[in-house]
């Protein structure tokens, strides 16, 4: 017999619920979660929540608002409250538990007022990293539908492409924190330069980039193929992160590693 295909694993999965609250950041795994979740049980059994905090980018935000438009999600945001923390702003290695626990604070009484259920877009190659915030969701009653259903990283973006959803191909935009190393505290001051240090970055055309903050040095990692290019701009590069506050600006010729700050913890990748 032949195995049905990631879409139809996952309809059959969300099938299983009546209504649902979905964790909406506005990538792959959540985008294709919230899509097919709006048209499994219909728009009004499906909320779209975006957690808006100074740890997402403003760039973030307007594309959740714009994706949501675009597709039909019925969509709000959510104001969490993880910096009010001061377990979060310490930011040792269990920061992301406290984040998503602030996250679930927030959905919660959104799902409990309507007999819902979390979801997060969480998928099987997720399992394996050290991410705190998965134990987190998953003790407040959150459930994965993308991990019930087996779809891999893969799966979920072959699915997006064959939906025609744009996120398909997005690179991953983890929070603003995960660019903080581990004992550096977190605050809005820090989280806003890096926004700002990145966007300057992207308007100059380099789409897949992190700026990892070592106080006055901001240290530039993108994909080796775009070492190069960063190169061949190095005067406007300099500028756009002097402009967001850095004094040292330093560009990592060991490539864009995702979640490579977890090296300090002896610990797999997380999700920056």
């Amino acid at each position: 017999m032949a195995v049905p295909d990631p879409v139809t694993r996952l309809r059959q999965t969300l099938g299983d619920h009546d209504r649902v609250v979905v964790a909406f950041s506005g990538g792959v795994d959540s985008g294709l979660l919230a899509y097919v979740a709006t048209e499994t049980l219909g728009a009004a059994r499906v909320l779209c929540a975006t957690a808006v905090s100074p740890s997402l980018a403003a760039a973030e935000r307007d594309a959740c608002r714009d994706l949501a438009a675009d597709w039909g999600l019925r969509w709000q945001e959510v104001t969490t409250e993880e910096m009010a923390r001061a377990a979060y702003r310490v930011n040792d290695g269990d920061r992301c538990f406290w984040c998503k626990d602030a996250l679930m604070d927030a959905l919660t009484p959104l799902a409990d007022e309507a007999e819902a259920t979390v979801l997060l877009g969480v998928n099987v190659d997720d399992l394996g990293d050290h991410r705190p915030g998965q134990e987190a969701a998953r003790q407040r009653g959150a459930r994965f539908p993308l991990v019930e259903a087996g779809l891999t990283k893969e799966d979920v973006r072959t699915a997006a492409r064959d939906l025609g959803l744009a996120v398909w191909d997005k690179p991953a935009a983890p929070c603003l924190a995960s660019r903080v190393p581990y004992g550096t505290e977190v605050s809005v001051g820090v989280l806003g330069q890096v926004e700002r240090a990145e966007a300057g970055l992207r308007a100059l055309g380099l789409a897949d980039l992190r700026v990892r903050h070592y106080d006055d040095l901001a240290r530039i990692e993108v994909p080796v193929g775009d070492l190069a290019a960063v190169l061949d701009r190095r005067p406007e590069v300099v500028a756009v992160v002097r402009a967001a506050g850095y004094r040292y600006v330093t560009l990592d010729l060991e490539g864009l590693r995702s979640g490579n700050l977890n090296g300090a913890l002896g610990l797999g990748r997380e999700d920056g």
